[in-house]
């Protein structure tokens, strides 16, 4: 299950993130849910507060050229998962 740390230096993330205009720019089409048990694999998320519960840690970034992954968020869970299917963080973020 995703369990997603937004830090705020580059050396505490695990990857850089850009959250893109639209939803074909992006590698991966994520969606938030509002309890831990609800989030899984790479693209279903459940955003923590505290380091030791989080299973991936991202830093935004302003441009996508500075971007590790570019994300964006969609509505429903049917909508998310991976545009980009070769994409070297499949797999990482749910570990």
């Amino acid at each position: 299950m995703a369990k997603i740390l937004e830090v705020k230096y580059e050396h505490q993330a695990d990857a850089r993130v850009c959250e893109v205009a639209h939803k074909s720019q992006a590698d991966l089409c994520w969606h938030e849910v509002h309890y831990p048990a609800q989030a899984s694999g790479d693209a279903i998320w459940f955003m923590v507060a505290y380091a030791n519960q989080a299973t991936f840690k991202v830093l935004r970034v302003k441009h996508a050229s500075l971007a590790d992954l570019k994300i964006f968020k969609v509505a429903t869970p049917e909508e998310a998962g991976w545009n980009t299917k070769d994409h070297l963080l499949i797999g990482r973020l749910g570990k």
